[in-house]
């Protein structure tokens, strides 16, 4: 969201050149699927010797069922551990190891289901025993040489990230060393090591300590989305449950990574200072090594509608804090661009409604915003209204305030210079989008993953200069409904005395 208005008075007086733009990059992008299944995009343009890549599986949180929340995040970590000739001093010795480990944690795990009746003694050496077994294995761990690989060559940015619905991995390397990420990228999905496994996922379990349960605005949010989603796995958060991190097994990552990273769910996307004809040849020479496989099954859970308000009160040493969310559709339904206007309408700047009512003129809030795509696209989501409620006022406040905003918006159609304020600066973002090599990755992949078609993030912007007063006046009508609607709160601890 960085840059939003940087261009956007450039924008609004030459709109046709912008346009003509848009339209000289489509012609630039390239598309092909190899028979494995895995497709690819690229994004010739040589402005400048590198080229970004982006790695986007299909799979994120909301395929994991109860026992395994959290795997995806922690397989986005073992992505990076390397493989039988990366991140190893002598494999062959190495997998013996591991199965040691793997072993080890199996007899503690058993003792510890006894629960009350477990030995403590047994415990102690056996826990001992695990740790025993993870420190031999790690002599075999040559630590970060799959990262320093990349380092060596130029790279810059390794990253990768995973939410609900998806999982990302990403960087950028000069032009010259492209041959290095087709190598790397597929040898890790070729024949992963899931080395270093547990220790990874105590990883992610101070995580979650830090992010969730020591962090007031995590709390609230998982508390809100288990409210919010009664069926649909939206409901569960990215980084799991505590019992179910400290019980998944490096097995389960194999049948994860061998259930949903097959070709088929893989897209692979370049942009940058690349020639697509030599990007087809070493996609077909390194990734067309993968074994091809069925894409997984669609998610069969769908979130029935929601007939009843729901509310959580979080009494906490914190700021106060205000979430109001309600049920809309995915990426897929026909008013999605409505809810972008909206969301732009709502927050985006100093003009925006929330902050000029909630933060300037009531000052009933520090910071007020409202945003569709929570917790993600692929499936139905929320539209959410938040805001930091401001010190000495109270969450009753800005709540009354926010209904007063979805008021105004049921009944009174959207002025057309607020209109045209929104189309201005959709042209705007769009075009800071594809100045960046990464960040248009990024879109590229989310566009054609989710949408089925790249060519939907420039008809979006078709899309929403469609939109009318009146759409967003029956949008906002038909969603923001008190039995649609879950809200969340912060309040002062002190407040129970």
């Amino acid at each position: 969201m960085s840059l939003r208005f940087v261009f956007a008075a450039w924008l609004a007086a030459t709109p046709l050149a912008a346009q003509e733009s848009f339209a000289e990059i489509q012609k630039r992008v390239s598309e092909f699927v190899l028979p494995n299944g895995m497709r690819f995009l690229v994004l010739e343009r040589h402005n400048a010797p590198v080229a970004s890549f982006l790695t986007w599986a299909d799979v994120g949180a909301a395929q994991e069922v109860k026992g395994i929340t959290g795997l995806a995040h922690i397989f986005e970590h073992m992505a990076f551990k390397g493989t039988d000739t990366i991140g190893t001093n002598n494999y062959a010795e190495e997998r013996l190891s591991l199965e040691r480990v793997d072993q080890a944690f199996a007899a503690l795990q058993a003792e510890r289901r006894k629960g009350a009746g477990a030995d403590p003694q047994k415990l102690k050496q056996l826990e001992a025993e695990f740790q025993a077994a993870q420190e031999r294995a790690g002599k075999f761990v040559v630590p970060n040489e799959f990262a320093e690989a990349i380092t060596r060559e130029g790279g810059r940015g390794l990253n990768a990230s995973t939410s609900w619905d998806w999982t990302t991995y990403y960087y950028s390397l000069p032009s010259n060393a492209i041959e290095l990420w087709f190598y790397l990228e597929s040898e890790r999905f070729l024949k992963p090591v899931l080395r270093e496994f547990y220790k990874e996922r105590d990883v992610v379990m101070e995580e979650r300590r830090m992010r969730t349960e020591s962090n007031p605005i995590g709390k609230l949010l998982e508390e809100f989305l288990a409210a919010a989603y009664k069926a649909h796995p939206y409901g569960e958060p990215v980084v799991g449950h505590m019992s179910d991190l400290e019980n998944i097994t490096r097995a389960d990552a194999e049948a994860f990574f061998r259930k949903y990273y097959s070709p088929a769910n893989l897209t692979g996307v370049i942009v940058g200072d690349v020639d697509p004809a030599r990007v087809r040849k070493l996609a077909e020479k390194y990734f067309g090594r993968i074994p091809g496989g069925p894409k997984p099954e669609s998610l069969r859970t769908v979130e029935p509608p929601q007939e009843a308000e729901k509310r959580v009160t979080l009494r906490l040493q914190a700021q106060r804090l205000v979430f109001v969310g309600y049920h809309k559709g995915n990426i897929l339904h026909p008013d999605h661009a409505v809810y972008e206007a909206l969301s732009s309408l709502l927050s985006e700047g100093r003009s925006s409604r929330l902050y000029r009512s909630l933060v300037r003129d009531k000052k009933v809030a520090v910071q007020a915003f409202g945003f569709p795509g929570l917790p993600g696209e692929k499936y139905p989501g929320l539209f959410l209204f938040a805001a930091f409620t401001a010190p000495g006022r109270t969450n009753e406040e800005v709540e009354k305030a926010l209904d007063e905003e979805i008021e105004k918006l049921k009944t009174e159609l959207v002025k057309p210079e607020e209109l045209e304020g929104v189309k201005r600066r959709a042209r705007a973002n769009l075009l800071d989008q594809l100045r960046d090599n990464s960040t248009m990755a990024l879109q590229l992949a989310r566009w054609q993953v989710l949408t089925g078609d790249w060519r939907n993030l420039f008809r979006y912007l078709e899309r929403i200069e469609a939109v009318t007063a009146a759409d967003i006046q029956r949008v906002a009508r038909a969603t923001f409904t008190r039995a649609n609607r879950t809200v969340g709160v912060i309040e002062p601890a002190e407040a129970t005395q």
